[in-house]
């Protein structure tokens, strides 16, 4: 799978050791921005790693702060991106299966390096279910459209 990676300075270091596992698995990664661990701002990683994935240039995307929020708000910002701020193996499942999550957001401050690693497992295997759930999909494409969400099928 085709993945974008960027962390701000509180992510450096999660993340250059997730690039190296992906890649170990198979998975062609880009890492956008430079994770030098200088002090950067939040919404510039994601909006990079957003734009990279609704542009079609990367499958998904996926990106770590100090506490993921403000890269989940950044990235939900972008048109396209369905970012979804993950702590756990149960989130990191029903963001995928539920809610076609295409950006994966974590916190470095709260998550070791081992479940970073089983949550993007879950994450990259986990497929959207559907049904249901895709009604609810379009209707927050309508949402980011300017639409009202009840109008939308």
């Amino acid at each position: 799978m085709k993945l974008a990676l960027s962390a701000d300075h509180r992510g450096v270091a999660a993340t250059r050791l997730l690039a190296d596992r992906l890649r170990s698995q198979g998975h062609e990664v880009e890492i956008l921005g430079q994770l030098n661990g200088e002090t950067c701002d939040y919404p510039d990683p994601a909006f990079a790693v957003g734009k990279s994935v609704s542009g079609g240039r990367a499958e998904r995307g996926v990106l770590v702060c100090g506490s993921g929020i403000g890269m989940c708000i950044a990235a939900n910002k972008v048109k396209g991106v369905r970012a979804a701020l993950v702590h756990d193996e149960l989130t990191a499942e029903m963001s995928r299966s539920h809610n076609d999550a295409n950006v994966l957001c974590m916190s470095a401050d709260l998550l070791g390096q081992r479940l970073i690693e089983k949550i993007v497992d879950i994450w990259l295997s986990t497929p959207f279910q559907g049904g249901r759930h895709e009604r609810r999909v379009r209707k927050i494409a309508a949402i980011e459209n300017g639409l009202d969400p009840s109008v939308a099928t």
